[in-house]
């Protein structure tokens, strides 16, 4: 069976498999599947959808959703991607803006819109 969409190819996986904890020589809890996880977050940032529509063969939604957050805040993600940003020649990172997205609100910022018209005093 070849790679499914969003999933990380073996080559891809060698090169951060070392990097993640849940290893059996890591104290603490062991992994189940690491690649499995962190092919279900990819899924999900790829994808753009939800947790909780996440395809079963990841697991379940809340668990690897708390993993992913757990990582976060542990700062295993950004250790990651400064191993691979490190490395130079990364031929398949890229970091483009358009998958970057905000709250619809967000783009008026706090308060509105301020709209200052040429030659009208501004008020106190």
């Amino acid at each position: 069976m070849g790679i499914k969409r969003y999933e990380l190819s073996e080559a891809q996986w060698s090169r951060i498999a070392s990097l993640v904890p849940g290893k059996t020589t890591d104290p603490g809890r062991t992994g189940a599947d690491n690649r499995l996880f962190v092919n279900g977050c990819l899924w999900v940032l790829r994808s753009g959808a939800h947790w909780c529509d996440l395809p079963d063969r990841y697991g379940k939604w809340k668990t690897v959703h708390r993993r992913f957050s757990r990582w976060c805040h542990a700062g295993v993600w950004e250790r990651v991607f400064e191993a691979l940003t490190a490395d130079r020649d990364n031929e398949y990172l890229m970091i483009d803006s358009t998958i970057v997205r905000a709250h619809q609100q967000s783009a008026t910022g706090k308060g509105g819109a301020r709209t200052r018209r040429w030659g009208v005093p501004e008020g106190d």
